[in-house]
């Protein structure tokens, strides 16, 4: 049956909340006992980057194995000064091959990155929430058009970093584009500000602001849990 203009909204919106309900799951199941070891650790001796990466790589390596979501990259950013050895650290996994990430060797200034700056990490500190952020070009770690799941990591009433993965737009969108144009309707998903991550709608492209389009006058679904929403049209 045809999915009608008046249903396929809702429809959309579902699809996105459940796509993005299993990464969103692993972080939340994983980051709570993973808190709690790095609590436990700092209370009887320094945090070192050393530790927090043997704590965090079999969460890493579970979440980039994760069934049905093409995740990218996976792990852990520290707090700003959780550790004694470093002022900030991300400890993190990705590619096909579950490569470690090592910022200091790509670049002299990335190690140094005032994380609490970005979104993905800024939104979790700030609401203690999970966060969807993106799109965005990766710089740190794909060079690419990228989505980041985040969800804080809290113990002792204190905050030790966030858990994240990541999705490459252009894996998200060979999954969700079959699931919109099902509807037979010109789907659109866009982030909190009107930025375009993927779109059924040939005219329109990832990255794409909807400000002032066509795109802008028409009536945007949120997604529940999730800062997306989703515009549709007739084709």
């Amino acid at each position: 049956m045809t999915t009608t203009l008046t249903t396929a909204p809702a429809e959309a919106a579902r699809i996105v909340e459940a796509y993005f309900d299993a990464p969103i799951r692993c972080l939340q199941n994983w980051v709570e006992p993973c808190a709690h070891r790095l609590s436990s650790t700092l209370r009887s001796e320094p945090l070192v980057r050393a530790t927090l990466d043997a704590v965090v790589e079999p969460y890493a390596a579970q979440t980039l194995s994760l069934p049905g979501v093409p995740v990218y990259g996976a792990g852990f950013i520290a707090a700003i000064d959780l550790l004694s050895d470093a002022h900030s650290h991300l400890a993190w996994w990705q590619g096909d091959d579950h490569r470690k990430l090592v910022l200091a060797s790509q670049s002299v200034n990335k190690e140094h990155i005032d994380y609490s700056e970005l979104e993905w990490y800024r939104v979790p500190m700030q609401t203690f929430q999970p966060h969807v952020a993106g799109p965005y070009v990766d710089y740190l770690c794909s060079d690419e058009y990228t989505i980041t799941i985040a969800v804080p990591a809290l113990a002792d009433g204190r905050f030790l970093g966030v858990a994240g993965l990541d999705l490459l737009v252009a894996a998200v969108e060979r999954e969700l584009t079959p699931r919109f144009t099902a509807l037979n309707q010109q789907v659109t998903l866009v982030n909190g500000v009107g930025r375009v991550v993927v779109s059924t709608d040939p005219r329109v492209a990832t990255g794409d602001s909807v400000r002032g389009t066509r795109l802008a006058e028409l009536t945007r679904i949120s997604c529940a849990g999730i800062a997306l929403d989703v515009i549709v049209e007739n084709r």
